[in-house]
């Protein structure tokens, strides 16, 4: 414990003795909590509308009104040209065109029906796909307020909805994201710190030092590993309960014991991964160029901006073997729904399968002679 103690106290002196590393630790992480959260987000606004109005009637006006009105829809261009509108969707101007065709009104009154064209711009296929679904559902709930108003007699069977949103009641995006951002933070922080820390003793010559004392590789891993851990909790700390609480609002619904309780098996998991890749480097640009390639698979397949359900089988593979995974999930199951041990049980275990995977492997592969 003795060796441990004079490692651990190495190792937060070079930690603390550089400003550049601590600023990066504390103060970037914070930043970026701030900011991300409200730039990721995935709800479409603001979306280019061009209306052709070939009808120019009292219901082609409430319709356009309707439109205007339902906050997701900007009109660029009111024309009577079809050629107009679709040339501002070649220019980017727009994002879709709905035509409103001559006889729109006389039809519904005549003949109780009628018909809408819609081009969409689909090169951003997920706003084309949003855009789409909510002009079409704006144009059905006017259907429905047009049928009630030219069959005022007909009161046929109808049936009502009730909607009712769990964990999240006013469907605000920053309490969905802001947790799994915060588990990509603190996932960067303590891989690539760890990474850099071993590389950067080959770099400088003091690993050959350590090598030649009887220092066993336990101990060396541990002191590595320790520091490391203990900033990983700082930086969760400041995020979780002064940035997320603060700025967002977002209180832990379930016990902030166990949400600490995962955490510290992450990192152990997360600085095995640091440690690992930086027993394969000799030169800090290799450990920077393999964390980036292990942290963009990390986040991209950890279901933080897509579902995972939704990827195809052999993605799903990969994001089954991914850490960042289950803490993204368990952050969001004990924050948002108040989950218990029970229901993360399933997310310990594999928890502590990567932990030791990991660890035990950087263990083995670091050698003291070259």
């Amino acid at each position: 414990m003795s060796t441990l103690k004079y490692l651990l106290q190495k190792e937060f002196r070079q930690i603390f003795r550089n400003p550049t590393i601590l600023r990066m630790i504390l103060i970037v992480p914070v930043v970026q909590l701030i900011i991300l959260p409200l730039a990721a987000d995935f709800e479409i606004k603001n979306i280019n509308i061009s209306i052709v109005d070939n009808d120019r009637s009292v219901v082609a006006h409430d319709l356009i009104e309707e439109i205007k009105s339902s906050g997701y829809f900007k009109l660029v261009n009111y024309t009577h040209d079809y050629q107009v509108a679709f040339s501002d969707i070649e220019s980017d101007e727009t994002d879709i065109v709905l035509e409103i065709p001559d006889g729109l009104e006389s039809d519904l009154i005549r003949e109780q029906k009628g018909s809408l064209f819609i081009a969409v711009n689909a090169i951003n296929g997920t706003k084309a796909y949003v855009g789409g679904a909510y002009l079409t559902r704006i144009i059905t709930g006017f259907n429905q307020d047009i049928r009630a108003e030219l069959n005022p007699g007909n009161n046929g069977a109808s049936i009502g909805v009730a909607v009712i949103n769990w964990f999240n009641p006013l469907l605000n995006y920053q309490f969905f994201m802001v947790p799994g951002i915060l588990v990509v933070l603190v996932t960067m922080v303590a891989g690539y710190m760890t990474a850099l820390n071993i590389v950067k003793e080959k770099e400088v010559g003091t690993i050959e030092q350590i090598n030649v004392t009887p220092i066993r590789k336990t101990h060396f891993i541990l002191g590595k590993l320790i520091p490391f851990w203990v900033l990983g909790v700082f930086v969760f700390t400041l995020g979780m309960f002064v940035v997320a609480r603060i700025i967002y609002g977002i209180v832990p619904l379930g016990s902030v014991f166990l949400l600490y309780g995962y955490l510290a098996l992450y990192l152990v998991a997360i600085l095995g991964v640091g440690l690992l890749i930086s027993t394969y480097s000799n030169t800090q640009q290799q450990a920077m160029s393999l964390s980036f390639f292990m942290m963009m698979i990390f986040i991209l397949m950890s279901g933080l901006f897509t579902s995972i359900e939704s990827m195809p089988r052999w993605a799903q593979w990969i994001a089954a073997l991914n850490p960042v995974t289950y803490f993204v999930q368990v952050m969001r199951m004990i924050v948002m729904k108040g989950s218990e041990f029970e229901h993360i049980t399933r997310h310990f275990v594999i928890m502590a399968g990567f932990a030791f995977v990991f660890n035990v492997w950087a263990i083995i592969n670091y050698k003291k002679t070259s």
